[in-house]
């Protein structure tokens, strides 16, 4: 159950090239939670109490996204993990640390976890496989998804949401979900008010825009005979909109440890349609 008492506090780190945003929650061991697109740190807001009594967690805004700055590059993974190290490591002080993923936060979360092993004691990907870990596709496999297209296309995904952000923003919440209700009408307004900020949009299109770079360095990486040596958990949605046992697979072919699954009638949002189970599904998994 959510702790009443465990107050979500924000903060700023200022970091060579970007000012990152980030809530914290709890006392214990350190956890950072990486959310996807389109959306912010408030993607955790339902797990982060459930949590609160084990963890330390952080949950910052990824570099152009959220409350955080918007550089006009560096939204390759690699750099993109690189701020979140310099945030858990350098800013915070955690010499080791829990790293957790979502969407576009998954492929972060791997490289973070990729280059700084030594640190990262266990990495969890939601919904979201490793671009790159095969060889036949610069993408994530699985059936391609039309929004990934859109968004690599220059200039015209800007030109075209431009004040209709929360026209497309919602049109991507209620198709990306099996369980009804998960966003509220204010959750869908916290998320707009982010992504209608000058360079929000662009910042988030440049995301997917790296992506080749992003299988390219995955590639060179896995190509050393590099495997992952940390505990790792894949967990996908197992409804019609998840990516089901996608991402156990993918981490199978990158992670020495590997276990998961997908988590039965939900879309891709599980945290914020599963909140509790993958609340439990977390507390187990990091605690072993």
């Amino acid at each position: 159950m959510p702790n009443a008492e465990a107050a979500i506090t924000h903060h700023y780190a200022n970091l060579p090239g970007v000012r990152i945003h980030y809530a914290a929650c709890g006392k214990g061991a350190p956890l950072i939670l990486i959310h996807g697109w389109p959306q912010t740190w408030y993607e955790w807001r339902r797990v982060m109490p459930i949590l609160a009594d084990r963890f330390a967690m952080v949950a910052p805004d990824m570099r152009g996204l959220g409350d955080s700055s918007r550089p006009s590059s560096g939204y390759d993974k690699k750099t993109v993990a690189n701020d979140l190290w310099l945030l858990m490591h350098d800013h915070l002080g955690h010499q080791k640390f829990d790293v957790v993923g979502h969407d576009w936060g998954a492929p972060v979360a791997f490289r973070l976890a990729a280059d700084h092993p030594e640190a990262v004691t266990h990495l969890v990907l939601l919904d979201t496989p490793i671009p790159g870990d095969q060889p036949s596709s610069a993408g994530f496999g699985g059936p391609p998804r039309w929004h990934h297209q859109f968004h690599n296309v220059p200039d015209l995904p800007e030109a075209l949401t431009v004040g209709r952000e929360r026209i497309y923003l919602e049109f991507l919440y209620m198709n990306g979900i099996d369980q009804a209700g998960a966003f509220s009408d204010a959750d869908i307004a916290e998320y707009v008010r982010t992504y209608a900020q000058p360079g929000a949009m662009r910042a988030g299109f440049d995301f997917y825009r790296a992506i080749r770079q992003d299988a390219d360095d995955n590639r060179a990486t896995l190509a050393t005979g590099f495997r992952l040596p940390m505990p790792a958990l894949g967990l996908g949605g197992g409804g019609s909109r998840g990516r089901g046992d996608l991402v156990l697979e993918s981490l199978r072919r990158v992670a020495l440890h590997a276990e998961g699954g997908s988590v039965p009638d939900c879309g891709h949002f599980i945290p914020e349609e599963k909140p509790e189970e993958l609340a439990i599904r977390l507390r187990n998994f990091l605690s072993k």
